[in-house]
């Protein structure tokens, strides 16, 4: 899920901000923008992040500032003097008129440069500090999210049910509808000819109970059920979510396969729509 984060602290005059942006993502996947004197920190800071957050694609810029007046930048002249010379020259050389701009300067060469700030073990321990509040905050921003995913989600379940529901009881008539046209069907093809109606029936009945749906219908409610539990009560259902996405389409699959009536089979397709559309949102929970 989307969310945005920012966790600020302080520790012997410098000060650490961090933001923190998560777009969806079926996989975890960590982008880090931090100063040099973190860079063996790398690991540590990702695996804080791991532990709260499974899913997404995570942007984070960290930064260390100054909390006094003076700057941690440095200005070096000699670069400078040397890099208005070779300005000149090449104006020269190239009979360029255009007057020297201060952009000129400043883009071509680096000779304004940030002191890097050394962080010791106290300090980094404020930037984790500033790290997990980002991190909260974004997750914050998740869970609002998630409520309205939820919402979504438990509206178009109830909408699977119902189908599911409708499906239940109009099977038993057309089951005796569907015996009656197959017999009908039979005596006109045998006409006059002698039919041994105990094996008529007999085979009949087979064909019938294997047009049955009642055990994919209860299956299909079971899973809608333990659906909405796992959401209302796991943590991190996006896994388990998931994984009941797949058995709720199997189910239906079977139900269109087996549908003796075509109101049966439009319902099952709807059924299986509504799935897609659950699949492509479960994708982004953790």
């Amino acid at each position: 899920m989307t969310g945005y984060g920012r966790g600020s602290a302080v520790k012997n005059n410098i000060v650490t901000e961090i933001e923190l942006k998560s777009v969806n993502s079926r996989f975890l996947e960590i982008f880090l923008k931090f100063p040099p004197s973190l860079a063996d920190r790398d690991y540590e800071l990702r695996e804080i992040i791991k532990s709260k957050i499974q899913r997404g694609k995570v942007n984070g810029i960290i930064q260390l500032k100054s909390n006094t007046k003076s700057e941690f930048t440095n200005l070096n002249e000699e670069k400078l003097k040397e890099y208005i010379s070779l300005v000149k020259k090449v104006k020269k050389t190239a009979q360029i008129d255009e007057p020297l701009k201060l952009e000129h300067i400043i883009s071509g060469i680096d000779i304004i440069s940030t002191t890097d700030i050394e962080v010791t073990d106290l300090e980094f321990d404020v930037v984790k500090k500033a790290l997990k509040n980002a991190i909260a905050d974004l997750l914050k921003m998740k869970k609002n999210e998630g409520v309205e995913i939820s919402m979504d989600l438990t509206k178009r379940i109830k909408s699977i049910e119902k189908k599911v529901i409708s499906i239940e009881n109009g099977f038993k008539k057309n089951v005796n509808e569907y015996y009656k046209k197959l017999q009908q069907r039979i005596k006109a093809l045998t006409k006059e000819n002698e039919i041994d109606n105990k094996r008529l029936n007999l085979e009949l009945a087979i064909i019938v109970d294997k047009s049955d749906l009642t055990e994919e219908c209860v299956r299909l409610k079971s899973h809608l059920k333990f659906f909405i539990e796992s959401m209302n009560k796991h943590s991190r259902p996006g896994k388990k979510l998931n994984f009941l996405c797949q058995e709720l389409n199997r189910e239906a699959n079977t139900i269109s396969s087996k549908s003796i009536t075509t109101s049966i089979t439009h319902k099952a397709v709807l059924i299986k729509e509504e799935i897609e559309k659950i699949r492509e949102q479960i994708q982004n929970i953790e």
